[in-house]
């Protein structure tokens, strides 16, 4: 959660600087402790982690390397889509990263699809498959396709849905008439939970419970947790149409502040060991950084630029 929100911070104050980030920024302040909790429980080569725009925390969990992001962010070639990719449109499919598609609800139908085709080729095994969304993207066509194969198919499918009470800029109540997100797993005949996402400990158990669920072959399971991004969509929006009320109530506060508090009053660190935390994981930004600015950008007069599933140009063939 540390890493991710210095990452972040910095990747924010270069896209404000100008010039070094094409594209828009996506924080995944406040949704940390959601995220991490479900990525850090799934296994990489096994597992499959399809992570969206502010699940930044839950990729490193899950064994996504920093310089990943880095490279993707300032357009490096060495990164993992060689600079030729929207900065979050990142990802290492045969690692059980997919890339992310904009059309957020699309990626439950990949991650879907994906165990599907694992599952026809005789080597599923116990792995699950984990697909990231926001409130708004539940309401998306794809969405409900998506997790209705699944349904049928008992497919070992977790769905984490971030209810950041904003859809963009449209509230809850002009976006679903359900009384709680979680109500739609029952429509599926799919397993439901909801959480208060802003709780490390209470998102780890319900994930842990979640995952050994659908690893154990009762099919989908959704887990909802409720929370507040701490900004705008994106660094271009100042989320003034969020009223101040929901900034300062429960919703609104850190998780990550809340971890580091509870860690304080469980013994489990002191502030000195938290303050090195944030020291090291700043050094840890600052040498990806330094590194991916040294690299070299895509040239467009020696590049293919045939599709990266080409055979000429898969992985092993880097």
């Amino acid at each position: 959660m540390t890493a991710a929100r210095v990452l972040e911070e910095k990747l924010a104050s270069l896209y404000r600087a100008g010039g070094r980030i094409v594209g828009g920024v996506y924080l995944g302040k406040g949704q940390e402790a959601f995220s991490v909790a479900l990525g850090l429980q799934l296994s990489k080569g096994r597992d499959i982690f399809a992570g969206l725009i502010r699940d930044q925390a839950g990729k490193l969990a899950f064994g996504e390397p920093m310089l990943d992001a880095t490279r993707t962010y300032l357009g490096s070639a060495l990164g993992p889509m060689r600079g030729r990719d929207g900065n979050i449109h990142r990802g290492r499919p045969k690692e059980g990263l997919p890339a992310m598609i904009s059309h957020l609800g699309s990626m439950v139908s990949v991650v879907a699809g994906m165990l599907m085709s694992r599952r026809l080729q005789g080597r599923l095994g116990d792995a699950v498959g984990a697909s990231a969304i926001g409130d708004g993207g539940t309401s998306t066509g794809a969405f409900h396709e998506g997790l209705n194969l699944a349904a049928v198919e008992k497919l070992p499918l977790i769905i984490a849905v971030a209810n950041n009470q904003y859809a963009y800029s449209t509230p809850n109540n002009r976006q679903f008439a359900c009384a709680n997100l979680v109500d739609r797993a029952k429509g599926y005949g799919v397993e439901g939970y909801e959480v208060d996402g802003k709780d490390l400990l209470a998102c780890l158990q319900v994930f842990q419970h979640a995952i050994s669920r659908a690893r154990a072959g009762h099919g989908p399971q959704m887990v909802v947790g409720s929370l507040l991004r701490l900004g705008g969509h994106g660094e271009h929006d100042d989320a003034s149409y969020i009223p101040d009320t929901i900034k300062h109530s429960e919703h609104g506060r850190d998780c990550l502040q809340l971890a580091e508090e509870c860690a304080l009053e469980r013994g489990w660190a002191t502030v000195t060991e938290l303050a090195a935390l944030r020291e090291s994981s700043q050094k840890e930004v600052d040498r990806a950084l330094a590194q991916t600015s040294r690299e070299p950008s895509p040239d467009p007069y020696k590049e293919s630029w045939r599709a990266l599933a080409t055979s000429a140009l898969v992985d092993e063939e880097k």
